[in-house]
């Protein structure tokens, strides 16, 4: 007999330890509070560093990034030293022969341990899971799935204005109408598989302006979608030609800011359309189609909220969380689909939309916090605590499908707090003679490409990504200088010199340590991870420059954007929450012990290389 027949485990990104305490004490999450009396209530230790993908991965796998792999969004080439994807990898052996897509989380994951020992399981968008994992039951991708054109996410901008600037992660297209009032326009898709060329799809916008919408079909589709001022479409499906029998489907969503006196329309990023994706995004392969049956189109991009559209100023609060609400409407009901068939084994869902709401209204809860428009915020006081609230209602909808013998866990991967200063690492580590330039050259932040006009004959070190730092390592990149017998020894330099750094306009401790990798990681993939790991104080993070490869003018600098709120400093200061509807060990758990937790719970034995341990007395 197992000591469960189900585990339903809710996963909630982002959720703080201090503002579910605040709400717990206000009585305001009556079924979190119901899981806190059954069985119990602890922070839980997140990951180095305490970023999503990490994060997950370690939940899943109940090891250490040195043994699953992923260690940050965001990597880089060791030949070109340009930022790539590092969640996933593409390869093709032939221009003839179709990509293979490469899963960089290279731990077993619990449910294919529970798959071994005959027990199925129900995966829904956790990440890191692309491509899927084959398992016993069904697994639906998140995190990692990129949009059609291979990224986390380019939207399109549409204006009739005489002159348009295309902002940050953003295709612009300038239209006029023609003499009939309708616009004829493309969708910008994939890339060629050959040619690299960009493929479009072309449609047609026909505004209405005194009733203030937009119809917009493609040249094959009669009917399309309707788009209202201030409100996001349906799903509008469209196909980009490959060759002459060849294309590749996508969904794509509008908002519509405005028809007059110039027409502004948005376009989400192009989403694999879940009844023909391009590559498989769920296992078995039938199981996206499965879930889009009745014409029911749904997000399959790994990152959903359009956080870009918003940090550029083309969306307002208004259409970022109408979006919001459409995402979570949207995973709850997945959830409620497959808990209702759900008899026994594991089920796991995540909702992430929490995160990204937090990202992007923590500006709201700290006066400190200096924003691009000078607005006031207090009217967006509510949003963050409304997310906790909208968590608790997903969790009761979670408990409506529990009994005696299910163990229901609810947790977050880490928890939050401001971003008010920023800190350029590569800035940092010119000034300190360990990143050259060429003579008459500047790498600016605004380059197109990272590390323009760096001198790789001259440069010890460099910074790419959100962790921490890279040794321009002889042997490992391709113009690398510091001898192998060297790296220790400059590593431990550098950490030490970053440790307790102030910053200069607070007088605070921005860094509150820096450490050598070999100090954070063990396993097989150690190796890979950045050589030096940054740990920020509160309120202070990575510059946006420096995640992308670039170095600013300065070396500090206040955080303006409307992403306000993070979590990627010292994981001490970020745990995240974690329920149980069964009493637990409650001292200091940590990510690592779910995976046992879960595989204990279901009487399925644990992987050898786990280090966590079960948390069931």
């Amino acid at each position: 007999m197992r000591k469960f027949k189900k585990v339903i485990v809710i996963g909630l990104d982002g959720l703080d330890p201090a503002i579910i305490d605040r709400l717990l004490a206000a009585g305001e999450l009556p079924h979190f509070a119901r899981l806190k009396s059954s069985g119990g209530y602890a922070r839980v230790a997140t990951t180095y560093p305490a970023q999503t993908p990490v994060a997950w991965s370690t939940f899943a796998t109940g090891v250490n990034p040195g043994r699953h792999g992923i260690f940050d969004f965001v990597g880089r080439n060791l030949r070109t030293y340009q930022p790539e994807l590092a969640l996933n990898r593409y390869e093709q052996t032939s221009s003839f022969l179709p990509p293979k897509v490469i899963n960089l989380r290279r731990a077993e994951p619990l449910w294919q341990r529970l798959s071994a020992a005959g027990i199925p399981s129900t995966v829904i968008r956790c990440p890191c899971s692309y491509p899927p994992d084959t398992l016993r039951g069904r697994l639906l991708a998140g995190m990692g799935v990129p949009d059609l054109r291979g990224g986390f996410g380019t939207a399109t901008f549409y204006s009739t204005a005489p002159t348009i600037e295309a902002e940050e992660g953003e295709i612009a297209l300038a239209v006029r109408a023609e003499p009939d009032g309708s616009i004829v326009t493309q969708i910008v898709g994939p890339r060629h598989p050959r040619t690299h060329e960009d493929l479009a799809c072309p449609i047609v916008v026909r505004p209405e302006t005194q009733q203030s919408k937009v119809t917009i079909r493609t040249l094959d589709d009669s009917t399309g979608v309707e788009v209202q001022e201030r409100t996001w479409s349906d799903w509008l499906r469209v196909k980009f030609k490959v060759g002459l029998l060849t294309s590749v489907r996508g969904i794509v969503r509008f908002f519509l800011l405005r028809t007059a006196p110039h027409l502004e329309l948005c376009a989400s990023p192009v989403n694999f359309d879940p009844s023909a994706p391009v590559f498989p995004i769920s296992f078995p392969a039938s199981y996206a189609r499965e879930l889009a049956a009745n014409n029911r189109a749904y997000y399959t991009a790994g990152m959903v909220e359009d956080h870009a559209g918003f940090n550029s100023g083309r969306l307002d609060e208004a259409a970022f969380l109408q979006q919001c609400d459409l995402v979570v409407a949207e995973r709850e009901w997945m959830m409620r689909h497959e808990l209702n068939r759900c008899e026994e084994g594991c089920f796991f869902v995540l909702f992430d939309t929490p995160d990204r709401v937090q990202h992007m209204f923590w500006r709201a809860h700290d006066a400190r916090l200096a924003t691009s428009d000078g607005r006031d915020e207090r009217e967006w006081g509510h949003v963050v605590d409304e997310q906790y609230r909208r968590a608790d209602e997903t969790l009761g909808n979670a408990l409506a499908f529990a009994d005696e013998h299910t163990l229901v866990i609810a947790l977050s991967d880490h928890g939050f707090g401001s971003f008010r200063r920023q800190f350029d690492v590569n800035g940092w580590l010119h000034q300190n003679g360990l990143l050259a330039l060429r003579p008459g050259t500047g790498v600016e932040a605004d380059s197109r490409r990272a590390f323009d006009g760096a001198d790789w004959s001259r440069t010890r070190a460099y910074a790419l990504g959100l962790s921490g730092l890279y040794l321009n390592l002889a042997g490992r990149e391709a113009q690398g200088i510091v001898p192998a017998a060297e790296a220790a020894a400059l590593r431990r330099d550098i950490a030490e010199k970053l440790t307790g750094l102030r910053d200069p306009a607070t007088g605070e401790i921005a860094i509150q340590r820096a450490l050598p990798r070999d100090q954070v990681y063990a396993g097989p993939y150690a190796d890979e991870a950045p050589d030096v790991l940054i740990n920020y104080a509160a309120g202070c993070r990575a510059s946006w420059a420096t995640t992308r490869g670039q170095l600013s003018s300065q070396v500090w600098g206040d955080n303006s954007r409307r992403w306000s709120g993070d979590h990627v400093v010292d994981p001490a200061l970020v745990p995240g929450v974690l329920f149980m509807s069964r009493p637990f060990r409650d001292a200091s758990p940590c990510l690592a012990d779910l995976a046992p937790t879960i595989l204990d719970a279901l009487d399925a034995p644990p992987a050898p290389a786990m280090e966590g341990v079960s948390l069931l007395p």
